[in-house]
């Protein structure tokens, strides 16, 4: 998809949709208004016989308007007028663009009420979004069921401004596409060492990779992560990306850390086989690192940041782990593992001690797709936050309402540790069906040491089937990307 500024006299290519925004009341100011006039009031006329009111979501599409040089005409509905922000921006583009992408038309031309030149960039970052599409195994696919409008025109009152402003933006959108692609990727072709090896290949952005296999792992004491694993003939990795951006190379660095199960079976306690095959997207707080990592060198931003991602595949073979094995972990912790299917907090286990205790961060980010009981709290518009520092919390529940990614947070309860107590170890990896999703995030606290930490369950967000935001495609969503982002843009650059 190409993304193009440009003045509001300037011509339109053949074949061209032309989209303008109305606000709830039908109000035709701006754009909307000259296109009025220009039509001889065929556009008035159209919204006096019809049910369209402006609201968000609505459009009308006309076709061949007389008077302007476009094949098709929508009004795109934005809502009020005094709630016209960044995301409602978004929302007009990305439903603008989904609503002629397959028509037969090459060409979107966009004008917002305001073209300032940051609001046009954020046209064009949504229309990036909504027209992701992971495609490469459809290899009979005729050519009518492809996307082809395949270049956006957006008006805007300073093209070479917007042009300025949408750079940032387009690295983030490649960096949201990059994690989308990791989710999408089935568990046959994306296993750990293929994930590590397209981690690795990021070094062309300027970050610094470094790959850790089994042997290594095993010589650190991983025993919690590693036990995962051992049911399977892929090997497990630690993946460990560092972006120095800051102006002094050595300052303390943020920290992010990501489950990686490449597939969940299960294990021994193997999950029903309706609907498993959704478990190659059980890496989705990896792909989310990776993507965060991504963006952040892609517009250099002005942090050190590490990216740690535990990557591994959960398999039932005759080597794989029992439920009542005891696991050492490289805290020195005793794991009871009482549910094999309970895996990613073993795997996260290992990583958040080794990341706090090699790279002494300012704080830890966990990202997991952890939890079904996730979903059953909170559906599928919002992840679970679970933090032990109520500024960090605060942060980032900001930085949820700025991008649009739903966070809620949630208690960690003392007493529901108890929960967690072992008989024979230090702790057992499942608490029962009471508030799974807290004694997992309550697990997993018991690796953190003294520094702000946050884990943030996003089962219920990673996979969007159906998605009704029309900035994400059905399938993987690339979540916590921008979220992120815009937590370290907004709270920890300089």
């Amino acid at each position: 998809m190409e993304i193009e500024f440009v003045a509001a006299d300037a011509g339109t290519p053949d074949r061209t949709a032309s989209a303008i925004v109305v606000f709830e009341g039908g109000t035709l100011a701006g754009a909307a208004g000259r296109a009025d006039q220009a039509s001889g009031g065929q556009i008035g006329r159209a919204l006096a016989a019809g049910r369209f009111t402006g609201a968000k979501g609505q459009i009308l599409d006309l076709l061949a308007p007389a008077g302007l040089n476009v094949q098709r005409l929508l009004l795109v509905g934005a809502g009020k007028a005094e709630a016209f922000d960044d995301l409602a921006v978004e929302h007009v583009a990305a439903s603008a663009f989904n609503a002629v992408k397959g028509s037969g038309l090459t060409t979107l031309r966009l004008e917002l009420p305001d073209p300032a030149a940051a609001r046009s960039a954020r046209a064009g970052f949504a229309v990036r979004l909504a027209a992701y599409r992971f495609d490469r195994y459809r290899t009979t696919e005729s050519a009518d069921k492809k996307p082809s409008v395949s270049l956006a025109q957006v008006v805007s009152d300073d093209a070479a401004a917007a042009r300025t402003a949408f750079e940032p933006m387009s690295a983030l959108a490649d960096a949201i596409a990059f994690s989308r692609d990791l989710v999408s990727e089935p568990a046959n072709i994306l296993y750990p060492e293929e994930f590590a090896r397209r981690v690795k290949a990021l070094e062309s952005l300027g970050l610094e990779v470094e790959i850790l296999g089994e042997a290594q792992m095993a010589e650190l004491g991983m025993g919690s992560l590693l036990g995962v694993g051992q049911g399977s003939v892929r090997e497990s990795q630690l993946a460990v990306i560092r972006w120095n951006g800051a102006a002094d190379k050595d300052a303390q660095p943020v920290a992010f850390i990501g489950k990686g199960v490449c597939f969940d079976t299960g294990g021994i306690s193997i999950k029903p086989a309706d609907g498993m095959e959704d478990m190659k997207w059980d890496m989705g707080g990896a792909a989310a690192v990776a993507g965060l990592m991504h963006a952040l060198a892609g517009r250099k931003a002005k942090v050190n940041a590490v990216g740690l991602l535990g990557l591994v595949e959960n398999m039932p073979d005759g080597n794989a782990q029992r439920p009542g094995d005891v696991v050492t972990s490289l805290s020195g912790q005793t794991i009871e593992v009482i549910n094999t299917d309970a895996e990613g907090r073993l795997v996260l286990a290992d990583v958040l001690w080794y990341c706090q205790d090699r790279f002494k961060p300012r704080f830890m980010i966990d990202l997991a797709t952890l939890t079904g009981a996730i979903i059953i709290a909170l559906g599928h518009d919002y992840a679970g936050l679970f933090c032990n520092n109520d500024a960090l919390a605060g942060e980032l529940l900001g930085a949820s309402l700025a991008e649009g990614e739903g966070l809620w947070r949630m208690p960690l309860p003392a007493s529901y540790e108890k929960q967690i107590d072992s008989m024979i170890a230090d702790m057992k990896n499942v608490g029962g069906r009471p508030a799974g999703s807290i004694t997992a995030a309550l697990f997993l606290q018991r690796f953190v040491r003294n520094l702000p930490w946050a884990h943030l369950d996003i089962a219920s967000t990673a996979w969007k089937k159906p998605s009704i935001v029309p900035t994400i495609p059905d399938g993987g969503s690339g979540f916590g990307v921008r979220l992120l982002n815009r937590l370290v843009a907004d709270r920890y650059e300089g």
